[in-house]
């Protein structure tokens, strides 16, 4: 396997700390040495005898950092809603948008009506431009095909674009308790005894977790419980969608869950809070989300508390086209009133621990050797630019072309 010398590094953050004229040595996937350049050795035992020999890519003192992670995307959809967009920016509230035709069913409708081949290239060219934009693992849900066949082959789907060379890594999570479909209405019920039985399959079929909208229009907390416990039994990493109001408990129940992600978090409280704190259940937040519904988080409050706390576009066909995770670091710096390197942590380590993910997120030996060149030479500029280009990315070592 090829041995990558990245050198000339103006200014690395680790994940953990920022090392000016730094140097990462990558090799079989993995980094195997970081530090400043002064301090690179002349050979690594059993991975080459002279760093001479090493394959260099130069950074020309750029600004380097972890492969970003986002915690929170919808990607498998077909057709947009961008009627509906415009709608609700001129006042349309959410119940006039659905009398209209609108809301999730519709992309469910027009995502049924669509043939895999299509679906699946409307999909790999959105995961595409995440790595392109510098993130190289994303959290990417299922959701809006709502029957069992459909939403299991999104599943595989996911998990077969991701070995197709130029993609990110994937984090899948099975999503079918999104919304209950057309055809259960009436029967809600039903509808989340069915979401129950396919689980088992979802993990079979190559899902790393389970999702439920928590929300008393959707699904209820007693619903959610009883499903992230099934799926938690058969394996998957749990998740929610935490949209109700305090009063509904599902914050509260997520922590005594000991959930692995609990997102959104515009409606919460004190209590929420200090239930997360005490057993430090990552949370992810969304800044597109915040904006979309006017509503945010108490971001410092949980960063204050000491909440692992992670960042995702929550990139979806009726809220948020973004593909591009430095946007979102930069707005939850304004938003969120976090600093820089306090967002950045949120998009590399928090996200990881979002995901439990122990090898990513942090340069250091033995970790995935997923890295950003980005086109700056200090992290301030992620503040500045709204978006900031990343140069440069290397996915398990190998530069993306």
């Amino acid at each position: 396997m090829t041995v990558r010398l990245l050198t000339n590094i103006g200014r690395l953050w680790t994940g953990v700390e920022l090392i000016s004229n730094a140097a990462i040595v990558m090799h079989d996937g993995i980094i195997v040495w970081v530090g400043p350049a002064a301090d690179l050795p002349q050979s690594i035992p059993g991975v080459i005898d002279h760093i001479a020999d090493a394959e260099i890519d130069n950074a020309g003192g750029a600004l380097v950092t972890p492969g970003l992670i986002d915690a929170h995307t919808h990607p498998v959809y077909a057709g947009n809603r961008f009627a509906e967009i415009s709608a609700r920016s001129d006042g349309a509230s959410q119940s006039d948008i659905v009398a209209a035709g609108g809301g999730v069913a519709s992309t469910v409708t027009v995502t049924r009506g669509t043939d895999p081949w299509t679906l699946c290239n409307d999909v790999r060219d959105r995961l595409r431009h995440w790595l392109l934009w510098g993130t190289t693992t994303v959290e990417a849900k299922t959701g809006y095909h709502l029957t069992r066949d459909g939403e299991l082959a999104d599943v595989r789907l996911l998990r077969s674009l991701e070995e197709e060379p130029g993609m990110p890594r994937l984090h899948v999570t099975f999503f079918a308790a999104h919304a209950v479909p057309p055809e259960y209405f009436g029967r809600h019920r039903d509808y989340v005894q069915a979401v129950g039985s396919w689980l088992g399959d979802a993990a079979q079929a190559g899902a790393d977790g389970v999702d439920v909208y928590c929300d008393n229009r959707q699904f209820t907390t007693e619903d959610a419980r009883w499903l992230l416990s099934l799926g938690r039994s058969v394996g998957l990493k749990t998740r929610l969608h935490a949209c109700s109001k305090p009063r509904h408990g599902a914050v509260r129940m997520a922590a005594d869950l000991q959930c692995d992600s609990v997102d959104l978090l515009h409606e919460t409280d004190d209590e929420d809070v200090l239930a997360l704190a005490k057993t430090a259940t990552p949370v992810v937040v969304c800044p597109t989300a915040s904006l979309s519904e006017r509503r945010e988080p108490p971001v410092r409050t949980l960063l204050d508390h000491r909440v692992p706390v992670a960042l995702g576009t929550d990139h979806n066909p009726a809220q948020s086209g973004t593909t591009m995770m430095s946007l979102i670091v930069c707005m939850a710096i304004g938003l969120y009133r976090m600093s820089v390197l306090e967002a950045l942590r949120a998009a590399t380590v928090g996200g990881a621990q979002a995901l439990g993910l122990t090898d990513r997120g942090v340069i250091a030996p033995g970790r995935a050797a997923d890295v950003v060149q980005w086109d700056a030479d200090h992290e301030g500029a992620f503040a500045w630019a709204y978006g900031l280009k990343a140069m440069r990315v290397w996915r398990d070592g190998e530069p993306i072309r």
